[in-house]
Protein backbone atom coordinates (compact mmCIF):
# COMPACT_ATOMS: atom_id res chain seq x y z
CA UNK A 1 0.00 0.00 0.00
CA UNK A 2 3.12 2.19 0.49
CA UNK A 3 3.07 5.53 2.70
CA UNK A 4 -0.66 7.04 3.69
CA UNK A 5 -1.60 10.09 1.80
CA UNK A 6 -1.39 13.58 2.82
CA UNK A 7 -4.37 14.83 4.21
CA UNK A 8 -5.82 17.42 1.57
CA UNK A 9 -6.78 19.84 4.26
CA UNK A 10 -2.92 20.49 4.98
CA UNK A 11 -3.06 21.41 1.45
CA UNK A 12 -5.54 23.78 1.48
CA UNK A 13 -3.74 25.42 4.45
CA UNK A 14 -0.69 25.65 2.73
CA UNK A 15 -1.82 27.60 -0.09
CA UNK A 16 -4.13 29.64 1.82
CA UNK A 17 -0.85 30.79 4.19
CA UNK A 18 1.34 31.51 1.33
CA UNK A 19 -1.96 33.72 -0.60
CA UNK A 20 -2.41 35.14 2.39
CA UNK A 21 1.70 36.03 3.16
CA UNK A 22 1.69 37.51 -0.46
CA UNK A 23 -1.36 39.59 -0.19
CA UNK A 24 -1.40 40.43 3.60
CA UNK A 25 2.85 41.56 2.62
CA UNK A 26 2.07 43.67 -0.30
CA UNK A 27 -0.25 45.50 1.88
CA UNK A 28 2.22 46.53 4.43
CA UNK A 29 4.57 47.55 2.27
CA UNK A 30 3.15 50.81 1.86
CA UNK A 31 5.59 51.66 5.33
CA UNK A 32 8.38 51.15 3.08
CA UNK A 33 7.48 53.30 0.32
CA UNK A 34 6.39 55.96 2.37
CA UNK A 35 9.29 58.35 2.31
CA UNK A 36 10.72 57.56 -1.11
CA UNK A 37 7.13 58.27 -2.30
CA UNK A 38 6.97 61.34 -0.22
CA UNK A 39 10.62 62.72 -1.65
CA UNK A 40 10.15 61.85 -5.25
CA UNK A 41 6.69 63.43 -5.57
CA UNK A 42 6.81 66.03 -3.07
CA UNK A 43 3.47 64.65 -1.15
CA UNK A 44 3.20 64.57 2.52
CA UNK A 45 3.90 61.90 5.09
CA UNK A 46 0.18 62.21 6.44
CA UNK A 47 -1.70 62.16 3.32
CA UNK A 48 0.39 59.15 1.84
CA UNK A 49 -0.38 57.81 5.49
CA UNK A 50 -4.20 58.28 5.10
CA UNK A 51 -4.01 55.34 2.23
CA UNK A 52 -2.94 53.04 4.74
CA UNK A 53 -6.36 54.23 6.34
CA UNK A 54 -8.01 53.73 3.24
CA UNK A 55 -6.60 50.17 2.75
CA UNK A 56 -8.32 48.91 6.01
CA UNK A 57 -11.43 50.29 5.18
CA UNK A 58 -11.25 48.90 1.57
CA UNK A 59 -10.22 45.36 3.21
CA UNK A 60 -13.12 45.19 5.95
CA UNK A 61 -15.62 45.67 3.34
CA UNK A 62 -13.60 43.51 0.78
CA UNK A 63 -13.59 40.80 3.41
CA UNK A 64 -17.33 41.22 4.24
CA UNK A 65 -18.40 41.04 0.46
CA UNK A 66 -15.92 38.63 -0.85
CA UNK A 67 -16.88 36.00 2.35
CA UNK A 68 -20.18 36.44 1.66
CA UNK A 69 -19.26 35.83 -2.32
CA UNK A 70 -17.55 32.51 -0.84
CA UNK A 71 -20.17 30.91 0.76
CA UNK A 72 -22.25 31.07 -2.59
CA UNK A 73 -19.24 30.53 -5.39
CA UNK A 74 -16.64 28.42 -3.57
CA UNK A 75 -13.53 30.17 -2.21
CA UNK A 76 -11.14 29.25 -5.18
CA UNK A 77 -12.93 31.60 -7.66
CA UNK A 78 -12.89 33.84 -5.13
CA UNK A 79 -8.73 33.87 -4.10
CA UNK A 80 -8.37 34.04 -7.59
CA UNK A 81 -10.21 37.03 -8.24
CA UNK A 82 -8.65 38.89 -5.35
CA UNK A 83 -5.02 37.59 -6.91
CA UNK A 84 -6.33 39.26 -9.98
CA UNK A 85 -7.07 42.16 -9.05
CA UNK A 86 -4.53 42.85 -6.56
CA UNK A 87 -1.68 42.52 -8.90
CA UNK A 88 -3.89 45.15 -10.80
CA UNK A 89 -3.87 47.49 -8.32
CA UNK A 90 0.09 47.30 -7.58
CA UNK A 91 0.53 47.74 -11.14
CA UNK A 92 -1.18 50.23 -11.49
CA UNK A 93 0.56 51.87 -8.30
CA UNK A 94 3.84 51.97 -9.88
CA UNK A 95 2.90 54.44 -12.65
CA UNK A 96 0.62 56.61 -10.54
CA UNK A 97 0.99 60.72 -11.37
CA UNK A 98 -1.50 62.31 -8.98
CA UNK A 99 -2.26 60.99 -5.19
CA UNK A 100 -5.73 60.65 -5.76
CA UNK A 101 -4.27 58.16 -8.54
CA UNK A 102 -2.55 56.44 -5.38
CA UNK A 103 -5.85 56.73 -3.18
CA UNK A 104 -7.44 54.59 -5.94
CA UNK A 105 -5.30 52.16 -6.67
CA UNK A 106 -3.54 51.24 -3.90
CA UNK A 107 -5.36 52.19 -1.17
CA UNK A 108 -9.18 51.03 -2.54
CA UNK A 109 -8.08 48.67 -4.98
CA UNK A 110 -4.75 46.57 -3.45
CA UNK A 111 -7.29 47.09 0.03
CA UNK A 112 -10.38 45.29 -1.44
CA UNK A 113 -8.07 42.49 -3.22
CA UNK A 114 -6.78 41.16 -0.09
CA UNK A 115 -10.02 41.22 1.60
CA UNK A 116 -10.68 38.16 -0.43
CA UNK A 117 -8.21 36.40 1.09
CA UNK A 118 -7.56 36.20 4.98
CA UNK A 119 -11.10 36.03 6.05
CA UNK A 120 -12.44 33.52 3.29
CA UNK A 121 -9.86 31.20 3.15
CA UNK A 122 -9.92 30.81 7.00
CA UNK A 123 -13.79 29.92 6.65
CA UNK A 124 -12.83 27.07 4.13
CA UNK A 125 -9.81 25.69 6.59
CA UNK A 126 -12.31 25.40 9.09
CA UNK A 127 -14.53 23.13 6.70
CA UNK A 128 -11.73 20.61 6.67
CA UNK A 129 -11.08 20.36 10.32
CA UNK A 130 -12.97 19.22 13.19
CA UNK A 131 -9.99 17.94 15.42
CA UNK A 132 -6.76 20.56 15.42
CA UNK A 133 -8.54 23.41 13.79
CA UNK A 134 -6.88 25.79 15.97
CA UNK A 135 -3.97 24.82 14.58
CA UNK A 136 -5.30 24.76 10.98
CA UNK A 137 -6.95 28.29 11.40
CA UNK A 138 -3.13 29.82 12.94
CA UNK A 139 -0.91 28.34 10.37
CA UNK A 140 -3.39 30.60 7.54
CA UNK A 141 -2.77 33.01 10.00
CA UNK A 142 0.64 32.97 10.33
CA UNK A 143 0.78 33.69 6.77
CA UNK A 144 -0.07 37.74 7.48
CA UNK A 145 3.35 37.67 9.95
CA UNK A 146 5.45 35.88 7.40
CA UNK A 147 4.31 38.16 4.78
CA UNK A 148 5.51 41.33 6.54
CA UNK A 149 8.83 39.71 7.38
CA UNK A 150 9.22 38.41 3.96
CA UNK A 151 7.45 41.39 1.23
CA UNK A 152 8.34 44.40 3.40
CA UNK A 153 12.86 43.74 3.18
CA UNK A 154 12.48 42.59 -0.54
CA UNK A 155 10.55 46.22 -1.39
CA UNK A 156 13.33 47.83 0.46
CA UNK A 157 15.68 46.19 -1.52
CA UNK A 158 14.23 46.46 -4.74
CA UNK A 159 13.88 50.29 -4.05
CA UNK A 160 17.22 50.82 -3.19
CA UNK A 161 18.51 48.80 -6.64
CA UNK A 162 15.90 50.59 -8.91
CA UNK A 163 13.47 52.98 -7.38
CA UNK A 164 9.94 52.53 -5.49
CA UNK A 165 7.93 52.23 -9.05
CA UNK A 166 10.16 49.16 -10.32
CA UNK A 167 9.02 47.63 -6.86
CA UNK A 168 5.96 48.03 -6.89
CA UNK A 169 6.28 46.86 -10.65
CA UNK A 170 7.89 43.56 -9.78
CA UNK A 171 5.51 42.98 -6.20
CA UNK A 172 2.67 43.32 -8.71
CA UNK A 173 3.50 41.13 -10.86
CA UNK A 174 4.82 38.21 -8.00
CA UNK A 175 1.39 38.89 -6.65
CA UNK A 176 0.05 37.48 -10.23
CA UNK A 177 2.72 34.59 -10.51
CA UNK A 178 2.36 33.14 -6.87
CA UNK A 179 -1.31 33.61 -5.59
CA UNK A 180 -3.12 33.19 -8.96
CA UNK A 181 -1.58 29.45 -9.40
CA UNK A 182 -1.72 28.58 -5.71
CA UNK A 183 -5.30 29.34 -5.44
CA UNK A 184 -5.81 27.02 -8.09
CA UNK A 185 -5.62 23.86 -5.77
CA UNK A 186 -8.17 25.45 -3.09
CA UNK A 187 -10.73 23.17 -2.49
CA UNK A 188 -13.71 24.06 -0.56
CA UNK A 189 -14.66 21.10 1.54
CA UNK A 190 -13.39 17.26 1.89
CA UNK A 191 -16.31 15.85 -0.20
CA UNK A 192 -14.87 17.50 -3.22
CA UNK A 193 -11.47 15.02 -2.94
CA UNK A 194 -13.99 12.01 -1.39
CA UNK A 195 -12.65 12.84 2.07
CA UNK A 196 -14.10 13.48 5.30
CA UNK A 197 -12.95 16.42 7.94
CA UNK A 198 -10.14 15.39 10.24
CA UNK A 199 -11.77 14.90 13.79
CA UNK A 200 -14.98 13.68 11.56
CA UNK A 201 -18.38 14.98 11.17
CA UNK A 202 -18.89 18.31 12.87
CA UNK A 203 -21.45 17.95 15.61
CA UNK A 204 -24.89 19.72 14.56
CA UNK A 205 -26.21 23.15 15.69
CA UNK A 206 -28.26 25.56 14.74
CA UNK A 207 -28.17 26.74 10.74
CA UNK A 208 -28.12 30.36 10.63
CA UNK A 209 -28.71 32.76 7.53
CA UNK A 210 -26.72 35.36 6.34
CA UNK A 211 -29.00 37.92 8.02
CA UNK A 212 -29.84 36.45 11.02
CA UNK A 213 -26.11 36.36 11.87
CA UNK A 214 -25.99 40.16 12.30
CA UNK A 215 -28.56 40.22 14.28
CA UNK A 216 -27.52 38.12 16.72
CA UNK A 217 -26.21 39.51 19.57
CA UNK A 218 -23.14 36.97 19.98
CA UNK A 219 -22.11 38.44 16.31
CA UNK A 220 -21.80 41.57 17.85
CA UNK A 221 -20.00 40.44 20.65
CA UNK A 222 -17.49 38.60 18.69
CA UNK A 223 -17.32 41.68 16.45
CA UNK A 224 -16.79 44.35 19.22
CA UNK A 225 -13.90 42.03 21.24
CA UNK A 226 -12.18 41.64 17.68
CA UNK A 227 -12.96 45.60 17.42
CA UNK A 228 -11.03 46.83 20.82
CA UNK A 229 -8.42 44.06 20.50
CA UNK A 230 -6.89 45.54 17.06
CA UNK A 231 -7.82 49.41 18.35
CA UNK A 232 -5.52 48.20 21.50
CA UNK A 233 -2.95 46.61 19.66
CA UNK A 234 -2.36 49.03 16.08
CA UNK A 235 -1.05 52.37 17.40
CA UNK A 236 1.47 50.24 19.57
CA UNK A 237 2.57 48.09 16.60
CA UNK A 238 2.34 51.22 14.00
CA UNK A 239 4.37 53.58 16.34
CA UNK A 240 6.70 51.27 18.28
CA UNK A 241 9.69 52.06 16.01
CA UNK A 242 9.09 56.27 16.44
CA UNK A 243 8.48 55.74 20.34
CA UNK A 244 11.78 53.47 20.65
CA UNK A 245 13.82 56.50 18.73
CA UNK A 246 11.96 58.88 21.00
CA UNK A 247 13.18 56.78 24.25
CA UNK A 248 16.69 57.01 22.94
CA UNK A 249 16.73 53.93 21.41
CA UNK A 250 19.48 53.78 17.83
CA UNK A 251 16.60 53.57 14.77
CA UNK A 252 17.94 50.09 13.26
CA UNK A 253 17.94 48.23 16.63
CA UNK A 254 13.98 49.82 16.75
CA UNK A 255 13.17 48.30 12.92
CA UNK A 256 14.80 45.13 14.24
CA UNK A 257 12.71 44.65 17.53
CA UNK A 258 9.64 45.65 15.52
CA UNK A 259 10.80 42.70 13.09
CA UNK A 260 11.51 40.42 16.09
CA UNK A 261 7.81 41.67 17.32
CA UNK A 262 6.94 40.52 13.58
CA UNK A 263 8.02 37.00 14.34
CA UNK A 264 6.95 36.19 17.41
CA UNK A 265 3.67 37.19 16.48
CA UNK A 266 4.09 33.77 14.12
CA UNK A 267 5.06 31.81 17.01
CA UNK A 268 1.95 33.21 19.05
CA UNK A 269 -0.28 32.88 16.44
CA UNK A 270 0.45 28.96 16.06
CA UNK A 271 0.60 28.43 19.91
CA UNK A 272 -2.70 30.04 20.79
CA UNK A 273 -4.13 27.56 17.70
CA UNK A 274 -2.54 24.84 19.64
CA UNK A 275 -3.82 26.05 23.15
CA UNK A 276 -7.42 26.74 22.06
CA UNK A 277 -7.35 22.91 21.06
CA UNK A 278 -5.93 21.70 24.39
CA UNK A 279 -7.84 24.06 26.93
CA UNK A 280 -10.85 26.01 24.89
CA UNK A 281 -10.97 29.22 22.94
CA UNK A 282 -12.78 31.25 25.58
CA UNK A 283 -9.64 30.79 28.46
CA UNK A 284 -6.76 31.19 25.76
CA UNK A 285 -8.48 34.35 24.53
CA UNK A 286 -8.83 35.63 27.93
CA UNK A 287 -5.17 34.88 28.81
CA UNK A 288 -3.86 36.50 25.60
CA UNK A 289 -5.84 39.90 25.76
CA UNK A 290 -4.92 40.44 29.43
CA UNK A 291 -1.17 39.43 27.90
CA UNK A 292 -1.88 42.24 25.12
CA UNK A 293 -3.08 44.85 27.85
CA UNK A 294 -0.32 44.39 30.28
CA UNK A 295 2.36 44.49 27.27
CA UNK A 296 1.30 47.62 26.08
CA UNK A 297 1.13 49.58 29.92
CA UNK A 298 4.55 48.26 30.53
CA UNK A 299 5.42 50.26 27.02
CA UNK A 300 5.27 53.65 29.39
CA UNK A 301 8.13 52.51 31.78
CA UNK A 302 10.91 50.65 29.62
CA UNK A 303 13.68 52.78 28.04
CA UNK A 304 16.10 49.76 27.98
CA UNK A 305 17.51 48.12 24.89
CA UNK A 306 16.97 45.05 26.09
CA UNK A 307 13.97 45.30 28.45
CA UNK A 308 12.25 46.58 24.72
CA UNK A 309 12.96 43.64 23.31
CA UNK A 310 12.23 41.44 26.03
CA UNK A 311 8.58 43.48 25.42
CA UNK A 312 8.04 43.32 21.91
CA UNK A 313 8.67 39.81 21.96
CA UNK A 314 6.24 39.09 24.32
CA UNK A 315 4.09 41.53 23.31
CA UNK A 316 4.36 39.80 19.85
CA UNK A 317 2.95 36.66 21.04
CA UNK A 318 -0.33 38.10 22.61
CA UNK A 319 -1.00 39.99 19.87
CA UNK A 320 -0.41 37.13 17.36
CA UNK A 321 -1.95 34.33 19.88
CA UNK A 322 -5.26 35.85 20.38
CA UNK A 323 -5.98 36.78 16.10
CA UNK A 324 -6.66 33.25 15.13
CA UNK A 325 -9.25 32.67 18.01
CA UNK A 326 -11.75 34.89 16.64
CA UNK A 327 -12.54 32.87 13.55
CA UNK A 328 -12.79 29.72 16.03
CA UNK A 329 -15.27 31.59 18.50
CA UNK A 330 -17.26 32.99 15.22
CA UNK A 331 -17.37 29.12 13.27
CA UNK A 332 -17.92 27.63 16.85
CA UNK A 333 -21.23 29.55 16.79
CA UNK A 334 -22.06 30.06 13.66
CA UNK A 335 -21.27 27.15 11.88
CA UNK A 336 -20.28 25.98 8.70
CA UNK A 337 -22.75 27.54 6.16
CA UNK A 338 -22.78 30.86 6.63
CA UNK A 339 -19.07 31.53 7.90
CA UNK A 340 -17.31 33.46 4.77
CA UNK A 341 -19.67 36.08 5.87
CA UNK A 342 -19.87 35.87 9.72
CA UNK A 343 -16.45 35.85 9.66
CA UNK A 344 -16.27 38.30 6.95
CA UNK A 345 -18.57 41.14 9.00
CA UNK A 346 -16.60 40.23 12.28
CA UNK A 347 -12.93 41.35 10.23
CA UNK A 348 -14.57 44.19 8.63
CA UNK A 349 -15.56 45.71 12.19
CA UNK A 350 -11.81 44.28 13.50
CA UNK A 351 -10.32 46.32 10.41
CA UNK A 352 -11.99 49.51 11.46
CA UNK A 353 -10.50 49.17 15.04
CA UNK A 354 -6.85 48.70 13.09
CA UNK A 355 -7.29 51.96 11.37
CA UNK A 356 -8.37 53.85 13.82
CA UNK A 357 -5.94 52.79 16.47
CA UNK A 358 -3.16 53.33 14.21
CA UNK A 359 -4.62 57.25 13.20
CA UNK A 360 -4.97 58.13 16.89
CA UNK A 361 -1.96 57.26 17.86
CA UNK A 362 -0.31 59.90 15.55
CA UNK A 363 -3.23 62.52 16.37
CA UNK A 364 -3.01 61.65 20.37
CA UNK A 365 1.21 62.26 19.49
CA UNK A 366 0.71 65.50 17.68
CA UNK A 367 -1.82 66.98 19.89
CA UNK A 368 0.42 66.00 23.53
CA UNK A 369 3.85 66.38 22.26
CA UNK A 370 3.75 62.33 23.54
CA UNK A 371 2.78 58.77 22.76
CA UNK A 372 1.77 58.28 26.72
CA UNK A 373 -2.19 59.09 25.75
CA UNK A 374 -1.27 56.39 23.32
CA UNK A 375 -0.32 53.84 25.32
CA UNK A 376 -2.55 54.84 28.32
CA UNK A 377 -5.31 54.61 25.85
CA UNK A 378 -4.29 51.42 24.18
CA UNK A 379 -4.45 50.19 27.56
CA UNK A 380 -7.63 50.94 28.54
CA UNK A 381 -9.17 49.69 25.53
CA UNK A 382 -7.34 46.32 25.60
CA UNK A 383 -9.11 45.76 29.16
CA UNK A 384 -11.73 46.60 27.76
CA UNK A 385 -12.01 43.32 25.00
CA UNK A 386 -11.16 41.50 28.26
CA UNK A 387 -14.47 42.01 29.70
CA UNK A 388 -16.00 42.02 26.43
CA UNK A 389 -14.87 38.41 26.00
CA UNK A 390 -15.74 37.36 29.07
CA UNK A 391 -19.54 37.63 27.94
CA UNK A 392 -19.02 34.76 25.08
CA UNK A 393 -21.46 32.23 25.48
CA UNK A 394 -21.32 28.91 24.36
CA UNK A 395 -23.60 28.06 21.40
CA UNK A 396 -27.30 26.54 22.04
CA UNK A 397 -27.59 23.23 20.18
CA UNK A 398 -30.70 22.82 17.67
CA UNK A 399 -33.26 22.11 20.26
CA UNK A 400 -34.95 19.10 18.23
CA UNK A 401 -31.85 17.38 18.56
CA UNK A 402 -31.59 14.57 20.92
CA UNK A 403 -28.31 12.45 22.45
CA UNK A 404 -27.85 9.94 19.78
CA UNK A 405 -28.22 5.96 20.47
CA UNK A 406 -24.29 4.46 20.29
CA UNK A 407 -25.78 2.88 17.41
CA UNK A 408 -27.31 3.66 13.70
Amino acid sequence: MGQRRLFYGWVVVGASAVIVCVGMGALFSLGVFLKPMADSMGWSRGAISSVALLNWIAMGLGSFFWGALSDRLGTRGVALAGGLLLGLGLVLSSQVQALWQLYVTFGFMVGFAVGAFYAPLTSTATKWFTARRGLAVALVSSGIGVGILAIAPLARALTNLWDWRVALLVIGDLAWLIIVPVALVIRERPSEMGAAAMGGVARAGREYAAREVLAAPQFWAIALTHFACCAAHSGPIFHMVTHATDQGIGGMVAATAFGVSGLSSIVGRVGGGVLADRVGIKPTLLAGLALQAAMIVLYLFVRDVGLFYGLAIVFGVAYGGVMPLYALVTREYFGEKVMGAAYGGVFLVSTLGMGIGSYAGGWLYDRFGSYAWLYGGSFAIGALAVVLALSFRPPRPVASLTPAPAAH
